[in-house]
């Protein structure tokens, strides 16, 4: 059982990271594996505690790298105790992020604590996942640029839409909310890609732009390359300069 001297230094050090008094209880209660909702509300009441935004703000920040310096360590933890631990742990760190506004790992707990449910809790009727939730993760996550993850979330609500749910007598209503969800997931299909194409567009941009900075390098630098190499780059250097003075000098006559 944890004591609760935890709260008794100003500051504390974790991680290479400081975190005050405030946030300190909530850290010793993780360092002693304790996450439930008792826990969840000392960290509320330390994102709320701080005179000011800027202390606010740092206390928010500082809770962040916590969480993430924390999670891995405590996912393998529970993953040897078993699959209840891994979803509490998991349901306990997804809204431990949302409180600190991490968007991103608080997305990436709820979809693995879906995952893990629709694995290991199919015929729990308590923990079944149903359609409802896998759209308003998918939902969430295309609000919020994650496009991949989104479109797959949309396909998996569309798979726990049951066939029977169509045959009914709002079926008509039933129908229009699957073409809804498809054309959320070909959105999210689509903004995924031009994603893609923007992040390898700037990787090539990058790639490129770094070849003409090391060959622009190339001569200031001592000589590397067999010496006929090195002439032949000088004299090409040399032409391209002149070509650009000349081209320079056109466009100030015009």
């Amino acid at each position: 059982m944890a004591t609760e001297q935890e709260g008794t230094t100003a500051h504390q050090r974790h991680g290479g990271g400081t975190i005050t008094d405030a946030l300190s209880l909530f850290a010793s209660r993780l360092s002693h594996h304790r996450f439930g909702d008792e826990e969840l509300r000392v960290l509320e009441a330390a994102l709320s505690a701080g005179g000011d935004v800027a202390a606010l703000l740092s206390t928010r920040s500082a809770a962040r790298k916590l969480l993430r310096e924390s999670v891995a360590e405590v996912c393998a933890a529970a993953a040897v105790e078993g699959d209840g631990a891994r979803l509490s742990v998991a349901d306990f760190f997804a809204r431990a992020f949302a409180l600190s506004g991490d968007v991103e790992s608080c997305l990436a707990m709820r979809y693995e604590a879906l995952v893990l449910r629709e694995a290991k809790y199919s015929d729990d009727l308590d923990l079944h996942v149903f359609h409802e939730e896998w759209l308003t993760f998918a939902q969430d996550s295309l609000d919020n640029g994650f496009y991949t993850i989104a479109s797959k979330a949309f396909a998996n609500a569309l798979v726990h839409i049951h066939p029977s749910h169509l045959d009914s007598t709002n079926s008509t209503l039933k129908k229009n909310k699957v073409n809804d969800i498809r054309g959320l997931q070909t959105l999210a299909k689509s903004l995924s890609a031009q994603c893609s194409v923007q992040t390898q567009s700037a990787e090539y941009m990058k790639r490129k732009t770094s070849g003409i900075s090391e060959k622009c390098n190339l001569h200031s630098e001592k000589p590397k390359l067999p010496a006929n190499l090195m002439f032949r780059l000088g004299i090409k250097t040399r032409n391209t300069q002149k070509l650009l003075l000349s081209r320079k000098r056109n466009l100030e006559e015009v």
